[in-house]
């Protein structure tokens, strides 16, 4: 019988997976890294050569670890898949990521909630890349219509000297529910940081995104840039903070809202703070509506208000 539940619970992600975009031979493939979770069960698990990626079963979630050896240049992406099928749930995910020198990795994570009623997920993350070593991570989200669902992403990540960290966050598909993202980057010399966050919010979504960068490092780089888009009661709050703390540091704090909806709110606070002479930190940071022309020109090829909008604000968040 728990075989039995198990292959179905795996069934059931699998198939919720593919049709928010995951590529599900990745899944099956001997030669491709991943894992697939469903509440606090791990289904599947799959390393590769250089790339060590364990899990362990905990009350309401998983703690999990992604090592990638030494000069490691994995060909292709580590694919996880986090989940709950049913309308209520815990997960929790402790997730430990070392990329080690001269390493290269690219992981596309997905998050699936389908019938979120009342589900809580939370990731704590501790990254560390080392020297000269490269880790892309590629997280999407999707989460039902229904908005019953709270996701609390923290992440604490470390990069060394020449180091490349990319990030991109996306949550689009569905209601977001409650979102309370805060991830803190501290970088050495002349690594480089990007991290990217696109998020949708309708009906009475809450978002709350919390971004830092510490550029400690000579040289170091750094950019933030946020798109968030609200309609109906949706409200944000988006605080981007850089930090150029050593010579020659350059950070850019981008924050795009826009609204649809007179009850929307949308707020931006981007923080620059400089403590070195020769550091340089810029910000931008934008509050407005979308194009009523767009709008009118979609409804006029056919399209209801609310298609017309969805399609400009995914073609803002593409």
């Amino acid at each position: 019988m728990i075989d039995y539940l198990v292959e179905k619970e795996y069934r059931g992600l699998v198939d919720a997976y593919e049709r928010v975009g995951g590529d599900r031979s990745a899944l099956l493939n001997n030669d491709v890294a991943s894992l697939v979770v469903h509440e606090n069960k791990i289904l599947s698990a799959s390393e590769i050569e250089g790339v060590k990626l364990t899990g362990e079963s905990q009350e309401h979630g998983i703690m999990a670890g992604l090592l990638i050896e030494e000069d490691c240049k994995v060909s292709r992406p580590i694919h996880l898949c986090f989940g709950i099928l049913p309308q209520e749930g815990l997960q929790e995910i402790g997730l430990r990521v070392d990329v080690r020198r001269g390493a290269e990795v690219k992981v596309i994570a997905h998050c699936i909630f389908p019938n979120a009623v009342h589900i809580i997920h939370k990731m704590d993350a501790v990254i560390n890349i080392e020297d000269n070593a490269s880790f892309s991570y590629k997280e999407t989200h999707y989460h039902g219509e229904s908005g019953g669902i709270e996701v609390i992403p923290k992440a604490k990540v470390t990069l060394g000297e020449k180091a490349l960290y990319e990030n991109t966050f996306s949550l689009v598909e569905g209601c977001v529910g409650k979102l309370d993202f805060d991830f803190e980057v501290s970088s050495a010399a002349r690594s480089v940081a990007e991290m990217i966050l696109k998020v949708y919010g309708k009906k009475d979504d809450v978002i709350k995104i919390a971004e830092r960068v510490n550029l400690n490092g000579d040289g170091a780089r750094s950019l933030i840039k946020t798109r968030v888009v609200l309609r109906d009661r949706a409200r944000a709050e988006v605080i981007g903070e850089t930090y150029g703390n050593a010579p020659y540091a350059r950070g850019h704090v981008d924050c795009i809202e826009l609204i649809n909806g007179e009850e929307a709110i949308g707020k931006a606070i981007p923080i620059v703070l400089v403590r070195n002479e020769k550091a340089k930190v810029t910000h931008e940071a934008a509050i407005g509506s979308i194009d009523r022309r767009q709008v009118e020109t979609l409804m006029a090829r056919g399209l209801d208000e609310n298609e017309a909008v969805d399609v400009i604000v995914r073609g803002i968040l593409r």
